[in-house]
């Protein structure tokens, strides 16, 4: 039998399951991980800052249907990524967070960075615990990527005691999880169930399917479309904070409030869907509830009122939507699925013309013209949105087959890792991302990671000198004059990219945009394009809308 210690059981159980990429940033507790993942052959993405670690994490999951996993070091470096996992979570992204922690014989004696590590990631994650011995070691990351997939999937994190990692058994080969242990635990929709959801879409009107965040997971997206074509009812997936507002989504809240029947498969009636309230969605609408998670199906289901609830299910998201498709009964092409459709790609006539001149700054819509045009050239193009004002106009005016937005948790500042993660997971793929100012300067450092591991991505700033979102609140809610505490510089950006590597390019005008991209991805590196853009409201769109925003 071969003598391995903690480390070694983690990292070959980690390796023989097929995951063999770790985001992580070094520290005293896991350097015996580091130490392991030679022999494992674990690449390892050594980044900036530790929520950086967690958001390439969760990209990785998103984009590949693997789970990503974290490797942080204990107490404070734990504390710093246990932020980002709020992100994972509203995407419903399986990501596992493994941070070392203070050696099991210690505790509660003062060691070193001990902190109750596993409390402190519990409201953001599905599972958090410590391993307690080296002889279950693989057994417990085996749990926790099997939790972080099953249901409805999500973060999972697992402290790794120092001791537990540098113990040594004679029986190490014995102690590994084996590739099965980290499956899923799958829950299909049964046929009973899917004829009675078939029946009662043929009955309605004007029927709409909802899908919560994680039918926008890049390996299963496709479903979205092909349940819409092989029933003829429309089907969305909602990932945005902005809800039925989502600008991304068009005209869509007035489609929604016309549906007498919404079926919600692993959307939850939360404040994206006004809870299901009217005026949102019509007094008399019904409702149909399937969710992965049983606590969640029940939670609704009171929510929406038990008599709206014309049924309920327990049953996964993507399996329903391949059940639904496979028992399809209507035709595709129907009024009511066409009237939807064009709701979702309405934008108001107005965008088309707006140009901001010589002078500048540059409109967001020109931002997302030039940026479109890029994702037209390359169908395996990765488009990634961050959060804010910005971000929502992105979100409106740039469609791409393969996007990565923040997700419904609403954070900024995560689209430079996920842009990394995003040509690591897709290297020939060009990766284009779209964020402000504000949220840049959470991860800007991250481009020496990219320059370190020669990810050539491009990084569209729109930098309006100001925290925009919050600056737009004070506006509508207190008054220009009551205005304060937002402003930023007009940094630039481009030039601190170019320090560290990089590639930078300065744009004052809609006109220097198209060769600012053309010359970013030319020159194969990661790039910054510092756009110096008109501070502006996030888009409104609403059938019927003629100005640019509100």
């Amino acid at each position: 039998m071969t003598q391995l210690r903690g480390a070694d059981i983690l990292a070959r159980s980690l390796a023989q399951a097929g995951m063999r990429r770790i985001f992580s940033l070094s520290g005293n507790h896991i350097m015996p991980v580091y130490d392991a993942a030679i022999e494992a052959q674990l690449a390892i993405t050594h980044v900036r800052y530790e929520g950086a670690a967690v958001h390439m994490a969760d990209a990785w999951a998103r984009l590949t249907g693997e789970v990503g996993v974290a490797l942080l070091t204990g107490g404070p470096g734990h504390a710093n990524g246990v932020g980002a996992l709020y992100t994972a979570l509203a995407s419903e992204s399986p990501l596992v967070l493994l941070s070392g922690h203070a050696p099991l014989n210690e505790l509660g004696r003062g060691s070193f960075q001990e902190m109750r590590q596993a409390d402190l990631a519990a409201p953001v994650v599905k599972a958090s615990w410590t391993a307690a011995s080296v002889e279950t070691l693989g057994a417990d990351i085996a749990r926790a990527c099997r939790v972080a997939r099953s249901g409805r999937p999500g973060p999972v994190h697992l402290s790794l005691p120092f001791d537990v990692l540098e113990t040594k058994v004679a029986n190490g080969d014995s102690l590994l999880a084996k590739p099965a242990d980290f499956a899923p635990v799958a829950t299909p929709l049964d046929r009973q169930t899917a004829a009675a959801l078939q029946a009662l879409l043929k009955s309605a009107a004007r029927p709409l399917i909802l899908f919560g965040p994680v039918m926008a997971h890049a390996p299963v997206a496709g479903l979205v479309r092909q349940l819409a074509d092989a029933t003829g009812v429309p089907a969305v997936c909602m990932e945005s904070p902005r809800g039925i507002n989502d600008p991304g989504l068009g005209a869509f809240a007035g489609v929604l409030a016309k549906a007498d029947l919404v079926v919600l498969i692993g959307k939850q009636p939360d404040f994206t869907l006004r809870f299901g309230k009217a005026p949102a969605l019509a007094a008399d609408c019904r409702f149909v509830v399937i969710d992965p998670d049983a606590e969640t199906l029940l939670r609704s289901v009171k929510n929406l009122g038990a008599p709206r609830v014309a049924l309920s299910a327990h049953a996964d998201s993507a399996a329903t939507a391949r059940a639904l498709i496979a028992a399809a009964q209507r035709p595709g092409g129907t009024v009511w699925l066409k009237e939807v459709t064009a709701a979702i790609a309405f934008r108001p006539e107005a965008w088309r013309s707006i140009a901001s001149g010589d002078a500048g700054p540059v409109h967001p819509v020109e931002v997302g013209r030039a940026v479109q045009e890029v994702v037209n050239g390359s169908p395996e193009a990765v488009f990634i949105a961050d959060g804010g004002e910005i971000g929502q106009w992105a979100q409106a005016c740039v469609t791409s087959p393969v996007r990565l937005i923040n997700g419904p948790g609403g954070s900024i500042g995560s689209a430079v890792p996920f842009a990394l993660a995003a040509r690591m997971a897709r290297p020939a793929a060009p990766v284009i991302a779209i964020m402000g100012d504000g949220a840049f300067g959470f991860h800007l450092m991250e481009f020496d990671t990219a320059v370190r591991a020669a990810l050539p991505v491009v990084v569209v700033v729109g930098n309006d000198a100001c925290w925009n979102a919050e600056h737009q609140i004070q506006l509508r809610t207190y008054g220009k004059e009551r205005a304060h505490g937002c402003e930023l510089l007009g940094t630039r950006y481009d030039q601190a990219v170019a320090a560290l590597g990089g590639h930078g390019e300065l744009v004052t005008r809609a006109a220097e945009l198209r060769p600012a991209l053309a010359r970013a991805i030319a020159s194969g590196k990661p790039a910054c394009i510092n756009v110096m853009i008109q501070r502006l409201a996030a888009p409104t769109v609403t059938a019927g809308t003629t100005a640019a925003a509100h």
